[in-house]
This record gives structure tokens, C-alpha cells and sequence, in this order.
């Protein structure tokens, strides 16, 4: 509002009166309003208001507020800030009902609701405002009726405060519980876990003994082959005694051959012949001539047997060397 229309308002005031009544206002000049905290009494009678802003719940210097002869539908939540109210006109508006707070107005001693479509239960509370008594009346009783609404609404606020923690409490629990079964989950899945890691463990080791007994049993096996092959050898040479003393007999047999020979050649080459001791022994050279012509195919066996013995006794010691 411009400096002009504050001077206008401050023409208004008649000590600590303001009357804005018959101003064709249709909002109430809330922030004007508080610039004269002396002004108590506020007459906003006979204009065109629809509503009342939130702020002229901040208006608590008021004592005595005149709205009657508007187009009130409702007042404003925190009506009952103004604790210093006590006269209140509200006569031939549109109100069907009053705020809750409205049971906050301690201080008030005179209420006119006449004129206005309220409800049955308001209606019968704040009967008829046609003299002072009346109107003196209808503030005590309709105080009376909105603590009454007050406490009730009190109440279910508690309720519905109550229910809400309540649904709260259910919602932990079912939080707790989620993360209860989530954890125990997660337990479990980690002893599977561990359960299926001791089972493979458990698998490997098996394989690794199976794999160590497999080596054992083949070193067992490789060990008693080896020693049968040891044994296996012992056992052929058994008659080896049996052979060297065949080729002893065999080996002196030829020395004592080779002997004879050796002599005989000496007796029949040799100047010895002519001596007295290889007499004999020419003449047994020479019976042996004249007996091997008669016996040549007899010999000739002899001597091959001879050599298959020669030969037989020289692989045999040859094996045995091996």
C-alpha cells in the first residue's frame, strides 16, 4: 500500500479504533494493519471479503474484530493465535463451520453466528445472539463445543499418531524379520558353499590316495617281478656245479689227450724215439695207426662227437659268463 493510502488508513483510527467498514474491501490489509498495534478494535463490517489470510492470525493485539456482512466461507487455521480477542462478529456470513483452534480463543467473551449456513450440531450450539446474553452465551458455548471437537480431535490425532507408530513398528519388525531370513539365507548359502568346497576337497584327496595307492600297488608289483626275475636266474644256474664239473673232467680228459700226443710226437719225431722208455710208446703210436686205418669211420664219429662236445662245453661257459 503506497504512502497516500497509509495516511488514508491512519485517518481511520479514531483513538484505538480502526473502522474500515463500507470500504468495498474485498482482502483485509494484513501488513498495514500491523504497522498500528494500538488499534485494538477492528470494524472490516459490510465490504465484500471471501477470506481472511493466513497472517491475520499474527494480529494478536486484537481485542474486538467486527466481520459481520461479508462473504466469509471459512477462517483461516490458526484463528486461535489471536489470544487476545474478545468479541468476535461474525453475523450474516457464508461459515458452515469453525477451525479447531478456534476452542484456543480463551480470552472470548462475545460471539454472534447468526446468519450463516452452519452446521446442525454448531448451529444448535450457538443458538440465537439477539441481545448481549445471547451473544455472551453463544462464545461460552461454542468454546465449550470446539474444545469438545478440540479433545476429539486430540484424540484421533493420538490414534493416528498411535496407528502410525504401530504400522512403523510392524514395518521394522518386517524389516528385521526381511533381514533375518535375508541373513540366515546368506548363512546358508555360505555353509552349502563351504560344504560343497569340503566335498571337493575331500574328492581330490580321495583321488590323490587312490592315485598313491594305484603307484604303490604298481611299485609292489614292479618289486616282486623283479624279484622273480632275481630268483629266476638262481634256479637255472642250480646245475651249474653239475657243468664245471663236466668240463673239469672234460678240460683234464683233453690235457691228458694233448699229453699223449705231446709224448707220442716226441717219440715218433724227436731223437727220443730210439730211447728205451719211448719204445712202447711207439709201438702203441704205431698199434694205434694200424688200428685207426681199420677203425677210420669209427674214428671220424668219435671226433665229431668230440667236437660237438668242444662246441656245447664253449657256449655253455660262455652263457654262464653272461
Amino acid at each position: 500500500m503506497s504512502k497516500g493510502k497509509v495516511l488514508n488508513l491512519k485517518d481511520k483510527i479514531n483513538g484505538n479504533e480502526m473502522d474500515l467498514s463500507l470500504c468495498n474491501l474485498t482482502e483485509v490489509p494484513v501488513r498495514e494493519l500491523a504497522a498500528f498495534p494500538k488499534a485494538t478494535v477492528l470494524d472490516l463490517s459490510c465490504n465484500n471479503i471471501t477470506s481472511l489470510p493466513p497472517e491475520f492470525c499474527n494480529l494478536t493485539h486484537l481485542v474486538k474484530v467486527d466481520l459481520s456482512k461479508n462473504q466469509l466461507t471459512s477462517l483461516p487455521d490458526d484463528l486461535g493465535n489471536l489470544v487476545n480477542l474478545q468479541h468476535l462478529d461474525l453475523y450474516n456470513n457464508k461459515l458452515s463451520a469453525l477451525p479447531v483452534s478456534f476452542s484456543q480463543l480463551r480470552s472470548l467473551k462475545w460471539l454472534d453466528l447468526k446468519d450463516n449456513p452452519l452446521e446442525a450440531g454448531l448451529a444448535k450450539v450457538a443458538g440465537d445472539c439477539l441481545d448481549e446474553k445471547q451473544c455472551k452465551q453463544c462464545a461460552s458455548r461454542v468454546l465449550q463445543h470446539m474444545r469438545a471437537l478440540q479433545e476429539e480431535a486430540d484424540r484421533a490425532r493420538e490414534k493416528r499418531l498411535l496407528r502410525e507408530k504401530e504400522l512403523e513398528k510392524k514395518r521394522e519388525a518386517k524389516q528385521r524379520e526381511r533381514e533375518a531370513r535375508e541373513k540366515e539365507a546368506r548363512k546358508r548359502e555360505k555353509a552349502e558353499e563351504k560344504e560343497k568346497r569340503r566335498k571337493e576337497y575331500n574328492a581330490q584327496m580321495a583321488a590323490l590316495a587312490a592315485q598313491e595307492q594305484q603307484k604303490k600297488r604298481k611299485e609292489e608289483k614292479k618289486k616282486r617281478n623283479g624279484q622273480a626275475a632275481d630268483k629266476k636266474p638262481v634256479v637255472e644256474s642250480a646245475p651249474k656245479p653239475r657243468r664245471s664239473f663236466i668240463g673239469l673232467l672234460f678240460k683234464l680228459l683233453l690235457l691228458l689227450l694233448l699229453g699223449l700226443a705231446g709224448a707220442a710226437a716226441a717219440c715218433q719225431l724227436t731223437d727220443l724215439r730210439k730211447e728205451a722208455v719211448c719204445v712202447p710208446v711207439n709201438v702203441a703210436v704205431d698199434d694205434s695207426l694200424s688200428w685207426a686205418r681199420q677203425q677210420e669211420g669209427v674214428v671220424r664219429q668219435l671226433v665229431q662227437n668230440l667236437s660237438s662236445m668242444a662246441k656245447e662245453f664253449l657256449e655253455s661257459t660262455q652263457a654262464s659268463k653272461n
